[in-house]
């Protein structure tokens, strides 16, 4: 893997960072003086390397003055609503219950979740196994901004963030940065002190041309470009915020000609398939399950399966209830799909492989007057980003996988 090549750090006025601590004499308010907002930035599917790519000054420059991690492990199944709910949380998807980006309870019957139903993201029973960060800094007094953060838009504990919007992927990344510095330009008492911003664009990209191609790039300096003009509207505001970036998890290449057909391997007659791609989830039929475990649990090419109770302890994976009973799990750059149809469409490039392969690792970046200057940490967990977010917004942390000793020496003090 190419090495990110980060740029030595900058001058205040270059980088244009009150967030790492610089102050301007030209642009003083007494009004934002104390307010050290923390803001969460989650740009989807960006792997660290992509740092390397020379299109992204904003983000190198934040992490060579900042705080970085060459690697942030993600948690399995390494895709989009699990691990962006891990993030806030600091509990693994078989402990907040987030398990997929499809799933199903029994609990709630007759109802699958996916993104694409929208009633059943807004339904909280899908959210309520844990409590997000918005929502135990709300019950703390702490006002919160959620532009666009999976789960963000249901009642979660029955409780909504004091501003959030309804996710609209068609809405461009500098609108979205406009909409969270309007926020901040309230009144001192209605400002949040805790705000996210979920860009979506690199993930798109990555799957739709593969993480080695130039729309990949393209987009990675089309979000750099939004999170230069937050900092630039921090600077101008005189708001010293604490920046976290993350990514939720990597990308593989993957073709329609590296493909696992499971109608090839068991009679489709026998089980339904939850989900798929670079994992599946099955469910066999009514008195099925021994034909579909024969089938499933032998040898194959390219894939590994096992009913949900037996998945490697290191995955933390397989105990919650809505977690299929077999989960097959496909080499990187392999897909495991439904049949010869779904292998056509298959996409150029896909995530949610084993959490500590090369290519789903994820990005951590972090600079303000919290962070030290210039600081590397080993690689960790994605767990461990919520209690360091529960420190910085000084509010008490709930139990949960993550522990701050993993993010501590990133501190000033």
């Amino acid at each position: 893997m190419m090495k990110p090549s980060y740029t030595k750090a900058l001058s205040c006025g270059l980088l244009g960072l009150a967030i790492a601590g610089c102050s301007s004499t030209q642009l003083q308010s007494t009004s934002t003086d104390n307010y050290r907002p923390v803001i969460l930035i989650s740009i989807d599917g960006f792997k660290p390397e992509y740092l390397a790519r020379g299109v992204t000054p904003t983000l190198n420059a934040l992490a060579a003055d900042g705080v970085r991690t060459d690697a942030m492990r993600p948690s399995f199944p390494s895709i989009t609503f699990p691990n962006h709910y891990t993030l806030v949380t600091g509990l693994r998807p078989d402990h907040h219950g987030i398990v997929g980006n499809t799933m199903e309870d029994s609990k709630i019957p007759g109802v699958r979740f996916k993104l694409s139903n929208k009633e059943a993201v807004l339904d909280r029973r899908w959210w309520d196994g844990a409590e997000p960060v918005w929502v135990t800094a709300e019950k703390n007094k702490v006002k919160t901004g959620i532009m666009f953060w999976p789960g963000s838009e249901a009642a979660i504990q029955g409780i909504r963030p004091t501003e959030y919007r309804t996710f609209d992927d068609k809405l461009a990344p500098a609108v979205r940065v406009d909409t969270m510095l309007g926020w901040l330009d309230k009144p001192a008492a209605d400002r949040p002190g805790f705000l996210t911003v979920y860009f979506d664009q690199v993930d798109h990209a990555g799957h739709d041309f593969g993480p080695d191609n130039k729309e990949v790039t393209d987009a990675a300096a089309g979000v750099d470009a939004a999170i230069a003009r937050l900092t630039d509207g921090l600077r101008a505001r005189n708001i010293k915020a604490n920046v976290v970036i993350v990514s939720d998890h990597g990308m593989a290449a993957t073709s329609p000609e590296r493909t696992i057909l499971l109608d090839q391997i068991a009679d489709p007659a026998s089980y339904e398939v939850v989900n798929y791609g670079s994992y599946a989830g099955i469910n066999p039929k009514a008195g099925q399950e021994e034909v579909v475990a024969k089938a499933l649990l032998k040898p194959h090419e390219h894939m590994q399966c096992w009913k949900k109770e037996n998945i490697p302890e290191r995955f933390h994976f397989g105990q919650n209830a809505r977690v299929q009973r077999f989960v097959c799990s496909a080499s990187v750059g392999w897909l495991v799909v439904p049949d010869a149809k779904a292998a056509a469409k298959a996409n150029k490039g896909s995530h949610g492989y084993d959490n500590l392969s090369k290519e789903m690792q994820a990005l951590f970046i972090a600079n303000g007057p919290a962070f030290k200057k210039a600081t590397v940490l080993p690689p960790f967990d994605n767990v461990n980003v919520y209690p360091l977010l529960m420190k910085l917004i000084k509010v008490p942390a709930l139990a949960s996988d993550g522990k701050i000793d993993a993010t501590q020496a990133a501190l000033a003090e």
